[in-house]
């Protein structure tokens, strides 16, 4: 059996950042062997994970990168489980090279993020478990990118939530500023699509059979049922489609409105909206 100094126990900290007890552990089972005791802590952050897997992570930290032309968007949100972790420095470095590696390689989805490798030749995967071995506590990799003719971003004071919007036919406007305000309204507002054009068929279905059977509730004559669902549709595309939105900061004009006065014809092509814990 090895003898393990405390020396060995920094050392080995230092390689993983886990504990001094985690480190000391996995020393004593490797026998002192640096790299058998690195697979041990990193097998413990999969247990971890497996441990945790049904935990709810309503805590964490959004970030976002928009490339240097305003085409592209990146958007990753790292999520833990509770508030004192999204504060820690390794959870934020992680969180930024999830990011970096997002935009590095061009990720179309968060599978191509978690295989990508990093520096020290490990994959992003295995830093998240690692990570997880370290805190004790499930981390969950959310991630979003969009393309259009310019995309702004917003991320909300809490550090929660974040916005992705992309935005055509802008002409001369100022698309960062009045993109930040559209990605504003879709935080505060979370609409479900862009217009009624965007929105499920199964949902618009569900809303006429809704309106249709409050009608029938309030007494309303049967002949009467589809156009009072129809106008209760209507309401809902009003509510909770983007362009049909009252602008939060001006109510006298919806979210079209204030788009085409700023240039003519512009409006929004997509959007995406990520919140932790919401």
């Amino acid at each position: 059996m090895a003898a393990i100094t405390a020396a060995d126990v920094n050392k080995l900290r230092t390689m993983t950042g886990a504990g001094m007890m985690d480190c000391k552990k996995a020393l004593v089972e490797a026998d002192g062997d640096f790299e058998a005791a690195r697979d041990i802590l990193r097998k413990h952050g999969q247990k971890i994970a497996d441990k945790r897997a049904e935990n709810e992570t309503s805590e964490g930290l959004v970030l976002v990168s928009v490339s240097e032309d305003g085409t592209k968007g990146k958007l990753v949100a790292l999520a833990c489980e509770t508030e004192s972790v999204a504060k820690v420095a390794n959870f934020r470095e992680l969180a930024q090279q999830i990011l970096d590696t997002a935009v590095r390689i061009d990720a179309g989805t968060k599978e191509d993020i978690l295989a990508a490798t990093a520096s020290d030749g490990t994959s992003i995967q295995e830093h998240v478990t690692d990570l997880m071995g370290k805190i004790g506590e499930k981390l969950e990799v959310i991630y979003a990118t969009l393309t259009a003719e310019k995309v702004a971003s917003y991320i909300h004071s809490d550090n929660k939530k974040a916005v992705l919007v992309g935005l055509k036919n802008v002409g001369d406007a100022d698309a960062a500023a009045v993109g930040r305000d559209v990605a504003m309204q879709i935080v505060a507002m979370k609409p479900i699509a862009v217009d009624k054009e965007g929105v499920d068929a199964s949902i618009a279905e569900r809303e006429i059979e809704v309106g249709k059977e409050q009608a029938r509730a309030e007494g309303k004559p049967e002949a009467m049922l589809e156009k009072i669902a129809q106008g209760k549709l209507n309401k809902f595309y009003k509510d909770n489609t983007l362009l049909n939105q009252e602008f939060v900061k001006d109510n006298s004009m919806t979210i079209a409105q204030l788009l085409d006065s700023k240039s003519k014809g512009m409006t929004v092509s997509d959007f995406k909206r990520v919140a932790i814990g919401a």
